[in-house]
């Protein structure tokens, strides 16, 4: 065919961007056919009349985007359907002032200004009707634009306004080289004091002060960045602090108490302190608002603290959480908890710590937290354990070159761009060679897009984030507010990641939608990943930083990848008509599977995504059947490193009611009494990794959360 000879004679186009990619026929079969469409006219035989009589009409050699448009006007304005020219002369036009409004200030500012759904609600844990969440709103929406026209390279802007990727976070970065997420160096700072401020702040000498200190801490890294930030360890980073009460209040025993009863009287007294420095923490980290708008986005790691001291605070976190928060006690959002697993310390029976385990089951039965990781598969994965930055971005284990010890307190990711993989397979037309073809040069703008990424990251100095940088939340310390800010991410400490979303739309495109149980098919969506990860290895060793593979978490990125994939394709079915795409390597959430057959199906792909992942498994109410969750948490050890629980936990302060309220157009109600005031109402599901509180902060077009409302299109699969 001629479509055939000329693609393989290997023809370019020079695009907007000035990329240059291989002249690709099916693009005007799909601009005719849409245009046609759009007309209410199917006519197959003239769309591929149109494609022969356009190519016939392009000059040889090189071709650029203007001249193949103005030969399929010319062709159609010259056909028997000369409205449909004007159709498609509309469309461009419509679809130029589209790139251009989203470059333009005045008319990023004027979505805010008239509410548009996509911006307002874009992250449900910001409250958009409050001043400070409408200033820093206000000021991304400046900041997205400038970015757009001024800031990124073209092919990136293009590629971005496009949906073939999505560069994250624009709102923050580049306009401002801010970091993304990090674990926050509590130990150092809190070991050698630290500066916020005007104030010098010393080492605490009790966990109260201790945990005071760290919700200041939490304050202003969430600042200073626009990601997660993680307390990795926290029961034993906190336990020398808890150990120093016990030593105060044995001092007053060996005053004022009797010799037989002192132990018993300083321990009395020390697990009142560690529960009460506990609940200060959890409530103060909820009533923070950082400078975002937002309250920090934070996650305690612990569980693997086998002493009394370590013992005793893990039980605290468990017990405050449990408890609730407020006169109705409602579910604390944050921080997320995560609970390590580990054989010979509390995962059987006969372990030391499996009664702080069975607490654990507990809380995560009624407030949905905590996330478990399972200590030998996380560090048969990433190198050694830790926890995620944030919700589930992780690092892999790095040995510092001047000291040639293993170090992960205070490193930190540099940020995301995401592809777009439906796309790729739509664009394909069941073409697997033409996919990867497709996957290559994008992957391309992806480099492009996340080396400068990394080069504005490196644009910073110390007086930018003191805290980061000059007093010890990044590890490191550095005297000189001017200088660079380099030796904090090269040498492969930090890490920059590629995202990914659609791997089920995908396969569907060339498999059908029920691929799952067809080995050929999974095989394709592992090669994806792998084929992702290759690329990560690739430039690691071209760059001195560590490139890997993210299981992307997604608020709003799955609508609007899908959303702007319906507009330039259609609706198709089971791919752009659910009006959302799969997250990560999460399985199809309309199938109904086991927790065990999820798990099965799931494990294979965090081999090659271990830059961020999370498996999820949905359960019913689960208060009294604690013992089913923990045999999916055993089942699960061996095989996937990191597993979180959705439950319904939903609460009516009116009527009593504890378990999943019924989504609503505009929100959620009461199965019982039919409440929907979210005064009296207490609904949490899980929002891109997090807790959120969807009755109070809805999310884009009413599809609020992934569990109760049935459309999990933020985060993947809770089956």
């Amino acid at each position: 065919m001629l479509v055939d000879s000329i693609t393989s004679a290997g023809t370019m186009v020079v695009k907007r961007d000035g990329r240059k990619v291989r002249f690709d026929p099916s693009k005007i079969y799909r601009a005719v056919y849409l245009a046609l469409n759009n007309q209410g006219i199917d006519d197959h035989p003239f769309v591929m009349q149109a494609v022969r009589g356009v190519i016939a009409a392009l000059p040889e050699g090189e071709l650029d985007i203007a001249t193949i448009q103005t030969a399929i006007e010319n062709f159609l304005m010259s056909s028997k359907y000369p409205d449909v020219a004007r159709a498609y002369i509309e469309y461009r036009h419509d679809r130029d002032i589209a790139r251009e409004e989203n470059m333009d200030v005045t008319h990023s500012v004027g979505k805010l200004l008239k509410r548009d759904k996509t911006v307002v609600n874009e992250n449900a844990n910001k409250d958009s009707t409050v001043f400070n969440t409408q200033r820093d709103l206000t000021a991304g929406s400046v900041a997205k634009a400038y970015a757009l026209r001024s800031m990124l390279p073209r092919a990136v802007a293009n590629a971005h306004i496009k949906g073939e990727i999505h560069f994250h976070d624009l709102d923050y970065n580049p306009f401002q080289p801010m970091t993304n997420c990090c674990l926050i160096d509590i130990e150092g700072m809190l070991k050698d004091g630290f500066q916020i401020g005007n104030a010098r702040v010393e080492s605490p000498r009790s966990i109260n002060t201790a945990t005071a200190q760290i919700a200041q801490i939490i304050a202003n890294v969430a600042s200073s960045q626009y990601g997660g930030a993680s307390v990795d360890r926290t029961d034993e980073v906190l336990a020398p602090y808890a150990e120093m009460n016990f030593a105060k209040h044995m001092q007053d025993a060996e005053q004022w108490v009797a010799p037989d009863l002192r132990q018993d009287y300083a321990w009395t007294k020390t697990r009142k302190d560690i529960y009460d420095a506990m609940q200060s923490l959890e409530y103060e980290i909820n009533t923070l608002y950082s400078s975002n708008g937002q309250t920090p986005f934070v996650t305690l790691g612990f569980g693997l603290g086998t002493s009394e001291f370590e013992r005793e605070i893990q039980r605290a976190i468990l017990q405050v959480r449990i408890k609730g928060i407020g006169r109705d006690r409602h579910t604390a959002i944050f921080p997320k908890l995560v609970f390590g697993l580990r054989r010979g310390v509390n995962l059987d029976a006969t372990d030391p710590n499996y009664d702080i385990k069975q607490l654990a089951l507990e809380c995560s039965t009624k407030r949905m937290y905590p996330d478990v990781l399972s200590y030998d598969k996380i560090t048969e994965l990433e190198g050694d354990y830790k926890a995620p930055m944030g919700c589930r971005s992780f690092l892999p284990k790095w040995v510092d070159p001047e000291t040639g010890e293993a170090v992960n307190a205070g490193r930190n990711n540099l940020g995301v761009v995401t592809l777009n993989i439906p796309r790729i397979a739509i664009e394909a037309h069941g073409e697997q060679e033409r996919f990867w073809r497709i996957f290559d040069e994008r992957m391309e703008v992806v480099k492009q897009a996340l080396l400068f990424r990394i080069n504005r990251c490196e644009d910073a100095t110390p007086a930018n984030a003191p805290i980061l940088y000059k007093y010890g939340a990044f590890g490191k310390r550095v005297d000189d507010a001017e200088t660079s800010v380099s030796e904090f991410f090269q040498n492969h400490r930090a890490t920059v990641s590629i995202g990914y979303i659609g791997l089920y739309e995908a396969a569907t495109c060339f498999y059908g939608p029920d691929w799952e149980s067809n080995p050929q098919a999974k095989e394709f969506t592992l090669d994806i990943v792998r084929r992702l990860n290759d690329y990560a290895t690739e430039w690691k060793l071209e760059y001195p930083y560590w490139f890997s593979v993210y299981s992307t978490p997604s608020e709003s990125l799955t609508d609007r990848f899908c959303r702007l994939d319906q507009a330039k394709f259609g609706k198709i079915a089971d791919i752009t008509d659910k009006d959302y795409y799969t997250n990560s390597f999460h399985y199809d959430v309309r199938k109904k599977i086991t927790p065990f057959e999820k798990i099965d199906f799931e494990k294979d792909y965090a081999q090659y995504t271990k830059g961020g992942f999370i498996h999820y498994c949905e359960y019913p109410k689960l208060t009294h059947n604690v013992a089913a969750l923990e045999a999916v948490w055993d089942y699960a050890y061996d095989k996937v490193a990191y597993l979180g629980t959705n439950t319904p936990i939903d609460h009516c302060y009116n009527c009593g009611f504890q378990g999943e309220f019924n989504p609503t157009a505009e929100g959620f109600k009461c199965p019982d009494c039919g409440n929907e005031d979210p005064a009296t109402c207490d609904v949490v599901k899980r929002t891109c990794g997090y807790l959120g509180n969807p009755q109070k902060r809805p999310m884009v077009h009413g599809r609020h959360v992934e569990i109760s409302s049935r459309v999990k299109h933020m985060d993947g699969p809770l089956q």
